[in-house]
């Protein structure tokens, strides 16, 4: 079998807006949501801001006896996973067992619930060990983040995370819509969810300066993508989930399609732990790969959703990356970094820009890269600068790159439009 795979629903909880419709309005008209930090006290540290979500409801997501056993980074992503079944009408609770047998769980997460296990840990050095979670290791455990959310919906399919640093997210996804083009499934809930937020993870990404010390006194200002005054990164918080499926299921129920999933390319440089090679050559590859997989033309792409972390390399060769890729088609591309309006959600990155990329193609508007005084004169591309500009996306690439040198690319279809092959 080899099913088209659209997305049917979105659920959103980021830093600039808890719920689809708040995050979309907060990113097209260029709100930021990093702030100080307020979950943590911040004593000496260099870095004061990240991309927070405040006033979130943790316990309308989490049993309260199951509270001190479980982390934030689960009550996000059921958050956001709820909100993607209802957006695509659908109910689990109603549903026989032969039908949750048919729904899978894909997540993405770089740490999951590591601020947890930082936790408990503390607990124990603090000689409170009464305190320490019965669930310490279960919960620890990377993959129970996916087995929280399935529980949370009695999904009975697979139930799996990735975890491969800053890639993380589009790569599940992607596998989310192989398992529903194969058949194996019908409906896929993936995404990703990372609360990365502690002294602790602070302290290390500080450690190899990497993160912005310059902005604490303005920390909308912070995430700055290819600004020649860009400093590091701002980290973040946050989880976005779809609900995937096979188009003519779609079609016959009568659901509303976001976009289609047309293609896919992941490469790995092969080069360092944390840095990128210069020249940008495979993440050029990964986003042709997505590119011919989709069976279109690179001039038949409109928009890039950009990586764009804020740090000096990375956007550098992004830049590259997509010169080398596009070649003369790069100068009329156009494209957003999300991450200037909520900063870095790590794992879950791919999916923020995913989400703010189909909603971008279903009201016919580019998102904003604010904080763009002065673009770094290596930086040359067409950023869409501090506020939004209408314009139709047929067909969009999302960029990723990681961490050991990771690079994944999602292609995305706009079947909303005149002349879109929609059947």
């Amino acid at each position: 079998m080899n099913r088209r795979v659209v997305i049917t629903g979105i659920g959103a909880v980021a830093p600039n807006g808890q719920g689809r419709e708040a995050f979309w309005d907060s990113v097209k008209h260029g709100r930021s949501g990093v702030r100080q930090i307020q979950s943590f006290p911040l004593d000496d540290l260099n870095v004061r801001v990240a991309g927070e979500i405040v006033g979130f409801d943790e316990d309308a997501w989490i049993d309260p006896k199951y509270r001190k056993h479980v982390g934030r980074c689960v009550a996000l992503g059921r958050a956001a996973a709820a909100e993607a079944l209802q957006d695509a009408g659908l109910d689990t609770r109603q549903m026989p067992t032969e039908q949750l047998q048919r729904i899978g769980v894909l997540v993405g997460s770089g740490g999951g619930s590591q601020v947890f296990t930082e936790d408990q840990y503390r607990l124990y050095y603090d000689n409170r060990e009464k305190e320490v979670s019965v669930y310490t290791i279960p919960t620890s455990t990377i993959g129970s983040l996916a087995s929280e959310i399935s529980m949370a919906f009695g999904t009975r399919g697979m139930s799996h995370l990735v975890s491969t640093g800053c890639t993380s997210s589009t790569d599940a996804i992607f596998y989310a819509s192989e398992h529903v083009r194969s058949g194996r499934v019908d409906v896929a809930l993936a995404g990703g969810v990372d609360a990365p937020l502690s002294y602790l993870i602070l302290r290390g990404f500080d450690l190899m300066r990497i993160m912005t010390r310059n902005w604490n006194h303005a920390p909308e200002r912070a995430s700055r993508p290819f600004s020649k005054d860009r400093s590091g990164f701002v980290i973040a918080e946050g989880g976005w989930f779809f609900t995937l499926e096979d188009y003519d299921r779609a079609r016959e129920r009568g659901a509303k399609i976001y976009g289609e999933i047309a293609g896919y390319g992941s490469t790995c440089e092969a080069f360092h732990r944390v840095r990128l090679e210069e020249g940008g050559e495979e993440p050029a590859r990964a986003m042709g790969m997505a590119i011919e997989a989709a069976g279109i033309e690179k001039q038949d792409v409109d928009y890039v959703n950009f990586h764009g972390t804020s740090t000096e390399l990375n956007d550098r060769v992004e830049t590259q990356a997509v010169r080398v890729c596009f070649g003369s088609h790069a100068d009329r591309l156009c494209g957003s970094a999300l991450k200037s309006l909520i900063g870095h959600p790590q794992g879950a990155s791919g999916s923020a820009g995913m989400a703010a990329t189909l909603l971008a193609m279903r009201d016919g508007v580019l998102p904003p890269t604010i904080n763009l005084d002065e673009p770094d004169p290596e930086c040359n591309l067409d950023y869409v600068t501090d506020v939004g500009r209408r314009a139709q996306i047929e067909y969009a690439v999302c960029n990723c790159i990681g961490f050991g040198s990771k690079n994944s690319a999602i292609v995305l279809r706009n079947l909303g439009l005149a002349g879109s092959p929609a059947a």
